[in-house]
């Protein structure tokens, strides 16, 4: 075999043990091949970036950091959690120190803001105003989510009376209004703080994340790696935990976060209808519905907090729409 390979290499007018060059080089470069050595083309490694194989999240973050919305949307949404867990940082004053001789004066260079009614400086209010509204939105999605992984995931994979039970009892709740419900659950409160309000926006607002949860569960469980887990003898809660869920989670999470956009905006509206947050909370919804009645007068008392508001609301939702678009592989 060997002088047969090396009678044929001297009839091409080779060296014993060279390599032919590379299908287009035209061999003019000696110095791209190295005697005794195959090297292989980029392109036969398909699928792999730098020796490791590619990803559904890899590829989304590759998407991601492409994007000038992404890179704004986050920016500003972990500014706004700078400021609800810090508002140190960003104002020196107090929140409750208050004088009415000041009472809605102008925005000026000390105070950038103005005052509100109270004589309160305005800055400082609409700062601390973003601890509570945050707060109930990250909550209410973190306890939506939890609810939604355990029902979802058991309505998705078992089926029959579950999978009946938690549908239907979805649909029960899906058809109270959501505002009106709210409305009524809060108003059975004397107090209402931080933590009731998420109790009853969490309480209405399950249902829509575990049917999404419901459905990618039902989609992953006929999956050939499914099937080949069950037939070696896998638990339910062993498949459930470690083969189900981490690839059908990926739909819920992106819409968690437009759920948190979805929950401040809530918060807003019912402090404002005045079931929501009470005195002396401070919120967004608050001081809009303080400001309400003297848009005309003293616009800056709107403007402030309606603005952190919609910027807040909608990061939320454009790095939600983004991060949908990014982990879709039919949109890329």
């Amino acid at each position: 075999m060997t002088d047969y390979r090396a009678t044929q290499e001297r009839d091409r007018g080779q060296a014993p043990g060279a390599v032919s060059p590379a299908p287009g080089t035209g061999g003019t470069d000696a110095s791209a091949v190295t005697p005794g050595v195959t090297t292989y083309p980029a392109a036969i490694a398909g699928g792999e970036v730098g020796g490791r194989p590619s990803s559904l999240a890899s590829d989304a973050w590759a998407d991601l950091r492409r994007k000038p919305l992404f890179w704004l949307s986050a920016s500003f949404i972990l500014l706004m959690a700078v400021v609800a867990i810090r508002p140190q940082l960003f104002t020196g004053q107090d929140p409750y120190e208050c004088d009415l001789l000041n009472s809605v004066k102008r925005p000026s260079s000390g105070h950038w803001f103005g005052y509100d009614i109270q004589g309160c400086d305005y800055y400082t209010r609409v700062i601390y105003g973003a601890r509570p509204s945050i707060s109930i939105g990250i909550l209410v999605t973190i306890m939506s989510v939890i609810i939604a992984l355990v029902l979802g995931a058991l309505a998705g994979y078992y089926g029959g009376w579950v999978d009946t039970l938690v549908s239907r009892s979805a649909d029960i709740f899906l058809g109270i209004p959501f505002l009106l419900g709210a409305i009524v659950f809060l108003n059975a409160f004397e107090r209402r703080g931080v933590w009731v309000v998420a109790l009853a926006l969490t309480v209405l607002g399950w249902m829509t994340l575990a049917r999404l949860m419901r459905s990618s569960v039902i989609q992953a469980r006929d999956m050939d790696y499914v099937s080949a887990a069950r037939a070696l003898g896998a638990s339910d809660t062993r498949i459930l935990v470690r083969h189900i869920l981490p690839n059908a989670v990926t739909p819920l999470i992106v819409y968690a976060t437009v759920t948190i956009g979805i929950i401040i905006s809530a918060e807003a509206t019912l402090s404002f209808l005045n079931v929501g947050l009470q005195l002396p909370s401070i919120s967004w919804g608050l001081q809009i519905q303080d400001a309400q009645f003297r848009f005309e007068s003293d616009p800056h008392l709107l403007l402030f907090p309606s603005l952190f508001l919609s910027l807040t609301v909608l990061s939320f939702m454009v790095l939600g729409d983004v991060v949908r678009d990014a982990f879709d592989p039919k949109l890329r």
